[in-house]
């Protein structure tokens, strides 16, 4: 379910894309396209505004919640606001495809600083009160995050920029669109579990040490 609210804007936007024709027709919406341009820049226009509205919910939604923002939320929000906006007024999609990129490079930037600024590393301190690790695994979990984030926003430049430069500029954006949702959903969901099955033996071993010392003798 957190899954699922951390993509929250990215599902709309893929919705808002795909179903562009009928909010131009039925929504208040179709007022900020032109006619004039191709539908692929006009469904992208839409579903930028869609996301960024839908970024403005999360982090209300979430702070009504909890009484706290969530950074990677913050983070998110003002990006897609600054490179959304400029998207909507320029009619140029090339901006909004920046947006997942310069985020998780953001994102690997603050976990690789955390490991010499600071006593801990960030991964340790979002996490340290739901589990014991020792240190070096902990530097292990941050630095994997760092490769994740990097990998991420390479990933997404590449899809949006670089790859299949053959085909038409409508099949380019589908593409991308596709891949915003679907191939960085994916990453994130194959990274969480292999972190898991990494954890999972690390707390095993420790629990079973812990047994062992505090098991009764014979």
């Amino acid at each position: 379910m957190r899954l699922l609210f951390d993509f929250f804007p990215i599902i709309l936007f893929f919705v808002s894309y795909y179903q562009a024709s009928f909010l131009t027709e039925n929504t208040i919406i179709g007022q900020l396209v032109n006619p004039d341009k191709p539908d692929f820049i006009n469904a992208t226009i839409i579903a930028t505004a869609v996301a960024i509205i839908a970024s403005f919910i999360q982090v209300g939604y979430h702070w009504f919640s909890t009484r706290k923002f969530e950074r990677m939320h913050i983070f998110s929000l003002v990006l897609i606001t600054v490179l959304g906006s400029i998207t909507i007024f320029l009619g140029n999609p090339a901006f909004i495809q920046w947006k997942p990129t310069v985020l998780n490079w953001l994102f690997a930037g603050v976990f690789l600083g955390s490991m010499v600024i600071g006593e801990k590393p960030i991964i340790q301190r979002m996490m340290n009160e739901q589990i014991a690790l020792p240190e070096n695994v902990w530097k292990k979990l941050n630095l994997s995050w760092v490769i994740f984030f990097f990998i991420s926003g390479a990933a997404n430049l590449y899809v949006a920029f670089y790859y299949n430069i053959t085909a038409s500029a409508d099949a380019r954006m589908d593409t991308w669109v596709n891949f915003k949702l679907f191939g960085l959903m994916g990453l994130t969901i194959g990274f969480v579990i292999l972190q898991a099955l990494y954890l999972s033996q690390h707390i095993t071993e420790d629990d079973a040490s812990d047994e062992k010392e505090t098991g009764e003798k014979p």
